[in-house]
């Protein structure tokens, strides 16, 4: 996965294939946030319990988040959200029932039978202030300054060019607004093994960057107080690491010091931006 497009492509195949799936198929094969089995699939051993929190809906939830960026987003009712990656609509529905009935919550996928599938469960739900736009992140189909909050899970580390995404979230968030991002980064070094296996990527574990590059990322992007709100370590069991790697190679992998984290980050676009170049996503911030 040298490219871009190749990237993007073996994120929409394999997302679109868990979008196609139904519930119970998911929780057998370990992409259902109830499963436990955690065979053969990467994507949800970082899934924290939303089972208990209010606008949970199960059909929903597909497992493949890795923090409660809602927990953290100070959402007020009336608000209008933006869910970066949303697909099923999981945090979206928890960012709705903040926001109420005069709030607004706005979920941007990249992949279609994800946007079919939120579109499915908010039908059902008859929520009215609640949609789902088909899009790429590095470039959202939102006006400027439309967003009090945005929220993502475990979505950025997928994207190819981080800089354009966080620039976005600084466009389409009116001044003075906020994002809470659950994200996976790294301390310490992969082995580059791990960035050619697709399955690794698109369980956000290869696409990952630094941690001190991802808060760097941010900070460049014109953000102020940044807040790391949540820190934990993801521990990839080794039953999944066999069906990539030889035992010799799990091994050297435990012996090195990297660590794989799920962080929430929060981040304040100032009410006055006083940085003396354009607005970011013009191509000259």
């Amino acid at each position: 996965m040298n490219t871009s497009t190749d990237i993007k492509r073996v994120v929409r195949e394999k997302y679109t294939a868990i979008a196609n799936q139904s519930k119970e198929e998911n929780q057998s094969s370990c992409c259902g946030a109830t499963s436990s089995c955690c065979g053969d699939d990467i994507y949800n051993i970082m899934a924290d319990d939303y089972t208990k929190i209010g606008g949970y809906n199960p059909e929903a939830d597909l497992g493949l988040g890795c923090g409660l960026p809602t927990e953290f987003a100070k959402i007020k009712e009336g608000n209008t959200v933006i869910d970066l990656g949303s697909g099923a609509g999981n945090d979206a529905f928890v960012a709705r029932k903040l926001t109420g009935e005069t709030g607004k919550v706005i979920g941007i996928d990249f992949t279609d039978a994800m946007i079919t599938k939120a579109r499915q469960n908010a039908e059902k739900l008859g929520l009215n202030n609640i949609e789902f736009r088909q899009g790429d992140i590095e470039d959202m189909p939102v006006t400027a300054a439309k967003a009090d909050v945005v929220i993502s899970n475990c979505v950025l580390n997928l994207v190819p060019n981080k800089h354009k995404v966080f620039g976005e979230i600084f466009r389409v968030l009116k001044p003075g607004g906020h994002f809470s991002i659950s994200d996976i980064v790294l301390e310490g070094e992969l082995p580059e093994k791990w960035k050619e296996v697709a399955e690794l990527y698109a369980g956000c574990v290869s696409g990952a960057v630094q941690k001190k590059e991802y808060l760097g990322i941010i900070e460049e992007a014109g953000f102020k107080n940044i807040t790391l709100q949540k820190d934990k370590t993801i521990t990839v069991p080794d039953e999944i690491l066999k069906n990539y790697f030889s035992e010799e190679e799990i091994a050297n992998y435990k012996k090195s010091n990297t660590r794989i984290t799920s962080i929430t980050v929060y981040a304040e676009k100032p009410a006055k931006d006083e940085r003396n170049c354009c607005e970011p996503g013009s191509g000259c911030c």
